[in-house]
């Protein structure tokens, strides 16, 4: 019989697999963003995310690390999001991500299908189209998705045989106006990505440009065979998501439950099975660790889509009946951490200068907790672009 952990234990656990039970010293953004790789989406998120787990975290170093270091990289990885992660690691997020059959890419980048279908190809025939298009294109050049794509669907166009070309220069059902073409190519795009054929590059503005992986990082990334890099990313989710189920890990990567073999089948010998509300699995080497974690004390202001947020089994962290204010399509809040604990979630606003919080609480905090609060606020307003930080309180 598997043994059983309490959620309390489970809890505890995560919170110090995730980095948010002490923070790492100001060099530790890239362990940091090894753990679980960060998302930055909505833009500027992942600042805040780094703030929760590393010391004196500023925009310019992170910039510097992109930019200038080129040792974190920013590009399309878990369910097609935007991610930080260390350029050593790659592999783990991109190869390691990336879907190995048909079906599965299908369901990876939902919505391409009924283009796809209309063209007469596969989604693997479009992302060759891409492939063999795109070095031309974006050679020496950082390009914005919409003029990537433009320039993209017109080249593949042009070789296309008259009956799929009508079809591909029609306006499609993904956006008004919108070619089937070039939506088709901006969901491509998304598996280029994985194939470390291009990247994300410094923001410019409001837009994200992408650039050749070579040409940005000025040197090829390290190759690593599919195999490994799918084992090491299930291993990278056990050991800050643990324990967890194949269902879970198919969300958290963006796949279905049906299609996560490729990569469960690689670790199978590396897990423990848990009674955790059923079964669940560990990696055997964080049994101890998941037995004994240590406490978890202090504020942390999550931003939306943190790491930590992002487990599948969300009734662990916050009850139910909060889960449509908490996780939101559109216009999700951050949420907020208080001893270990998802006490509430927060909204900003920014007036000028000063960025102003609003913090909803699932039951009023003590005065200690709400003077925590207030200096944590104070210490994200640079990263918000502020100089002042205000903070009001509310219950729900």
């Amino acid at each position: 019989m598997a043994e059983r952990v309490s959620a309390d234990e489970v809890i505890a656990y995560r919170l110090a697999a995730h980095g948010l039970t002490e923070r790492l010293d100001d060099d530790g953004t890239l362990e940091a963003a090894g753990r679980c790789a960060i998302q930055n989406s909505p833009p500027g998120s992942a600042l805040l995310a780094l703030h929760a787990r590393v010391r004196s975290v500023a925009a310019d170093r992170v910039d510097t690390l992109v930019a200038d270091d080129k040792s974190l990289l920013q590009t399309w990885s878990l369910r097609g999001a935007p991610f930080y992660f260390p350029t050593v690691d790659a592999a783990v997020f991109t190869t390691g991500v990336l879907p190995p059959a048909e079906d599965s890419l299908r369901h990876f980048i939902v919505g391409v299908e009924q283009s796809v279908d209309r063209l007469g190809m596969t989604v693997t025939d479009a992302v060759d189209l891409c492939g063999a298009e795109i070095g031309d294109v974006l050679a020496g050049r950082r390009l914005a998705i919409t003029e990537l794509g433009a320039e993209l669907a017109h080249r593949i166009g042009c070789r296309l045989p008259p009956k799929q070309r009508t079809v591909w220069d029609a306006e499609g059902p993904h956006a008004q106006g919108q070619p089937v073409g070039e939506a088709v190519v901006h969901f491509c795009l998304r598996i280029l990505t994985l194939q470390q054929v291009v990247c994300l590059t410094r923001r410019d503005g409001n837009k994200a440009p992408f650039a050749l992986v070579d040409d940005w990082i000025g040197r090829p990334v390290p190759d690593t065979d599919p195999q490994t890099a799918r084992a090491e990313l299930l291993r990278r989710y056990l050991r800050c998501y643990g324990p967890s189920t194949r269902a879970h890990f198919a969300g958290w990567l963006g796949i279905r439950a049906g299609d996560v073999d490729p990569w469960w089948d690689l670790v199978a010998d590396e897990m423990t099975p848990v009674d955790f509300g059923g079964p669940a699995w560990i990696l055997t080497d964080d049994r101890d660790a998941l037995r004994s974690p240590p406490d978890a004390a202090g504020v942390r202001l999550l931003p939306p889509r943190d790491p930590y947020t992002q487990m599948r089994d969300r009734e662990t962290i916050v009850e139910r009946r909060y889960h449509r204010d908490v996780w939101k399509n559109v216009g999700e809040p951050g949420m907020v951490l208080v001893d270990g604990t998802i006490a509430g979630a927060w909204r900003p606003r920014k007036r000028g200068r000063t960025l102003t919080l609003t913090i909803s609480t699932f039951a009023a905090l003590p005065a200690r907790h709400q003077r925590s609060l207030q200096h944590e606020a104070e210490a994200i307003a640079p990263l918000r672009g502020a100089d002042a930080a205000a903070v009001e309180f509310d219950t729900w």
